[in-house]
């Protein structure tokens, strides 16, 4: 009778474990599957049906799906997914990449994960969720113009809390904003020629502590940054204008002379229209020198 018994369980646990490896079986296959799905180059945006966290459905549209199926780390995975499918879809501010039910069915995870790598995103200024009816997920800004603002907003922060100064932002200023005025000089046209006098005949007459001074002259750098042609440098830039331009108005507007400026940004206009590099970028450096100069002298009669 216990030798009967015995059988039993032995076949019975032969049962079990048949049925526990045809699962796990299926599962890798099904798992392999998706993993190997990468982000499509177009922008494709067709709804995909409904898959489980467990990836038993294998059933679902014919078209390749956005985004593969996320398990470890899942929230830093899902922002992964939506920067790339943004960048190579060439996604712009405004356009809408899905509600959260949806993206949650494709990436196969609850809302509340969907929702912690929406915010990573979110932090980033890449995105934005909107509520109601005609809410969703929608891009915010353009990777590089998402760096950029979370750049100004860190160094904002440093600048605020004293950690960096004045002094360190115009050394750093220094080194990205000469190279910058040498690139434009080899790349400029006629546009680039016209858009950087109008922004100097902008300037005359205006109190260079006053908006109108300072929209000019944000305007005059930010057209020799976009000339230069390259994009990281102009993410990477934007601090500039965003921190260091507003804080120096604030802090030296009563002591700038506006002619000093409107001469030394002509000066730089005339080595960019002859393509002259290096003139470019001496007249750059002046420019900058100039302004820590004036700064040194107002933080003496403080």
């Amino acid at each position: 009778m216990e030798r009967l018994v015995l059988v039993d369980l032995r076949l019975a646990q032969e049962r079990v474990l048949g049925r526990l490896t045809l699962g796990v079986v299926l599962h890798h296959h099904v798992a392999e599957r998706w993993l190997s799905v990468g982000l499509p180059d177009d922008r494709d945006r067709t709804r995909l049906a409904p898959y489980t966290r467990s990836m038993a459905a294998t059933t679902g549209p014919s078209k390749a799906p956005r985004f593969a199926a996320v398990h470890a780390d899942a929230s830093e995975q899902i922002a992964h997914a939506i920067r790339l499918y943004i960048e190579r879809g060439g996604l712009q501010p405004g356009d809408r990449i899905g509600t959260e039910h949806e993206l949650s069915r494709e990436f196969g995870v609850s809302r509340p994960t969907l929702r912690e790598g929406l915010r990573r995103l979110a932090g980033s200024h890449l995105i934005r969720v909107q509520k109601g009816r005609a809410g969703g997920v929608f891009v915010e800004n353009t990777p590089n113009a998402g760096i950029g603002r979370h750049v100004s907003e860190s160094i904002a922060a440093m600048l605020e809390s004293e950690s960096v100064t004045l002094y360190e932002l115009l050394e750093a200023r220094m080194f990205l904003e000469v190279p910058l005025a040498g690139l434009a000089a080899e790349r400029s046209d006629e546009a680039t020629i016209t858009a950087l006098t109008e922004a100097i005949a902008d300037a005359v007459d205006r109190d260079p502590a006053g908006e109108e001074f300072r929209r000019a002259d944000a305007r005059f750098h930010q057209t020799i940054a976009v000339t230069a042609g390259n994009d990281l440098l102009v993410t990477f830039t934007r601090w500039i204008l965003d921190v260091l331009q507003p804080s120096l108005i604030d802090h030296l507007g009563h002591a700038i002379d506006a002619n000093q400026i409107i001469s030394q940004h002509q000066a730089i206009v005339r080595a960019i229209r002859r393509h002259q590099r290096t003139a470019a970028e001496r007249a750059m450096r002046k420019h900058i020198e100039y302004m820590g100069a004036v700064l040194r002298s107002v933080d003496a009669g403080a």
